[in-house]
């Protein structure tokens, strides 16, 4: 089983301050956790040191709903053999443009892979294209593709569209993870250690260690038996599925704050974000589903993903 962390949390990552939401749970002296209500994540500069305030001794598990990782093709082309390693370095020296978004796809290079800056006339074959890929599912990593439980993750460089990540992947990579990894040396309690290239979650853990995994509230939608009747934009469908994370918490023994529970019942509300609320709910409780043991990590033995792609916290080996 996991070590306990003193402090899980989860981030509802989107490309807009509005859009990402952060739900956390401490753990007590008797070992329970308490699971708070999410709140706006606040600025991704000074997020790791909010968590580290929140637990100053003790692991650390974060899970962050954008990728940790590169598709391997890509990353061939582009001459990286560690993710952790090259991310400090992105954004600077011959990397300078890796965030510029292209706005042409003849902009659009192993150094400044993002795409489009914006609508109109434009299309994933242009990435395609450019990179010099045979198709768009070379430009997902394994953990991304389709499985039986959820549809294929949108491609890392892509920009444009509700489901997207390119935008919030540079945010995630920018201005907390990259920009943390150089301000902080590794033995300092803000570093962030990442999952799973920086070793094994149940050693960092037990070292510690403020962990970073990448998690998906879709797929943990699985694990934890949400379903939806309807859309997870309308507030009652949202309290039909609620009933799901309410049964799993009691059964796992992990509390809720009243705020929290009031939340679930009620849907997250009816104002817009109401969704947000509940991903970031669903990540956190997903995250605690791995640390209380009721689901195995996932943790890859395969040396690309463990070096250069990543894997998503809790997804099952054989999904890829």
């Amino acid at each position: 089983m996991t070590p306990l962390p003193a402090l899980v949390a989860h981030a509802d990552w989107g490309s807009s301050p509005a859009r990402r939401r952060l739900a956390y749970a401490l753990r007590q002296s008797d070992g329970a956790y308490i699971a708070y209500a999410p709140g706006p994540a606040g600025d991704p500069q000074t997020l790791l040191l909010r968590l580290r305030s929140l637990a100053p001794r003790g692991g650390i598990l974060f899970g962050v709903d954008f990728p940790l990782g590169l598709p391997e093709r890509y990353a061939a082309l582009a001459g990286i053999t560690d993710f952790a390693a090259i991310l400090p370095q992105l954004g600077s020296g011959c990397w300078a443009h890796f965030y510029n978004v292209a706005a042409h796809p003849g902009e659009i290079s192993a150094v400044r892979p993002f795409y489009p800056l914006r609508p109109g006339g434009t299309r994933q074959a242009h990435l395609v294209q450019a990179l010099g890929m045979t198709t768009i599912d070379d430009l997902r990593r394994r953990c991304d593709h389709a499985s039986p439980a959820r549809r294929a993750a949108a491609p890392i460089f892509w920009t444009l569209g509700a489901q997207q990540v390119g935008k919030a992947t540079i945010i995630g990579w920018r201005d907390m993870l990259g920009a943390a990894r150089r301000a902080f040396a590794p033995d300092d309690p803000a570093f962030p250690w990442l999952w799973p290239f920086d070793g094994r979650l149940n050693d960092l853990i037990a070292a510690e260690r403020l962990v970073v995994a990448e998690t998906y509230p879709r797929e943990c939608y699985h694990h934890l038996g949400v379903t939806f009747q309807g859309s997870k934009r309308r507030q009652a469908a949202r309290a039909a599925a609620g009933l799901a994370l309410l049964r799993w918490s009691e059964a796992a023994g992990v509390v809720l704050d009243p705020d929290l529970r009031c939340a679930i019942s009620d849907g997250f509300g009816a104002a817009p974000g109401g969704d947000d609320d509940f991903d970031a709910t669903v990540g956190l409780l997903g995250a605690l589903n791995v640390v209380l043991g009721y689901r195995a990590a996932g943790e890859p033995d395969d040396e690309v993903i463990r070096r250069i792609e990543g894997w998503i916290l809790g997804q099952d080996q054989g999904s890829r």
